[in-house]
C-alpha cells in the first residue's frame, strides 16, 4: 500500500467537497477548485473524511494512488490557506515593479518584460528585488513562478538572475589564466 495514498484527508469546517464520478469540486473561503481524476481511482467521502483507494496492485494504479490523494489534499489546503512562492532578484540594475495587475521586470534586456498573472493568481512586489506569487492552485502558482524564473535564471559566476527564496546557486570560479606568466 502507498503510505501517502492510504492516509485519510480530513475536511476542515467551511469547506465543501462534491464528488461527481471522477470530477471533484472543492469550495472554501478562498475560492473554488475543480479537477478531473483518473477514472479507476476510488474516492469516497464519509462525513468529513475522504479516502482514496486503488482497484488493483497494477503499476499504473500504484503510481496514481498517492498522486490522487496528494492532489486532493492540495485542493483542500489551497481553498483554506492558499499557496505562495517567493522569488528573489540578484544583479545590478535588475528589479521588479508592479503596474496595475501586471509585473514589470527589468532583467538586463533591451526592454522591460511584462507578466500578467492568469485568473486566480496574484503577484505582489514587497521590495524591488522580491516577488511573491500567490493563489489557491498550487500547480498554477508553481508554473507562474517557474515562468518568471525562466526569464533570467541565476548564473553560476556572479549569481545574477531570478531565483527561488532559499535556493542555493552553486558558484564557479572565474578565469584564472594569465596570472604569473611573462
Amino acid at each position: 500500500m502507498s503510505r501517502i495514498g492510504r492516509m485519510p484527508i480530513t475536511i476542515p469546517s467551511g469547506v465543501t467537497v462534491k464528488l461527481d464520478g471522477d470530477v471533484v469540486t472543492v469550495k472554501g473561503p478562498k475560492g473554488e477548485l475543480t479537477r478531473t481524476f483518473h477514472k479507476d481511482m476510488i474516492i469516497k467521502q464519509e462525513g468529513d473524511v475522504i479516502t482514496v483507494n486503488r482497484p488493483s496492485d497494477e503499476k499504473e494504479h500504484r503510481s496514481l494512488h498517492g498522486l490522487t490523494r496528494t492532489l486532493l489534499n492540495n485542493m483542500i489546503i489551497g481553498v483554506t490557506q492558499g499557496f505562495s512562492k517567493t522569488l528573489e532578484i540578484a544583479g545590478v540594475g535588475y528589479r521588479a515593479a508592479k503596474s496595475g495587475k501586471k509585473l514589470a521586470l527589468t532583467l538586463g534586456f533591451s526592454h522591460p518584460l511584462e507578466v500578467e498573472p492568469p485568473n486566480g493568481l496574484s503577484i505582489d512586489v514587497p521590495a524591488p528585488n522580491k516577488i511573491v506569487v500567490s493563489g489557491i492552485d498550487k500547480e498554477a502558482v508553481g508554473a507562474l513562478a517557474a515562468q518568471i524564473r525562466g526569464y533570467r535564471e541565476p548564473e553560476p559566476y556572479k549569481g545574477k538572475g531570478v531565483k527561488y527564496e532559499g535556493e542555493v546557486v552553486r558558484r564557479k570560479v572565474g578565469k584564472a589564466g594569465g596570472k604569473g606568466k611573462k
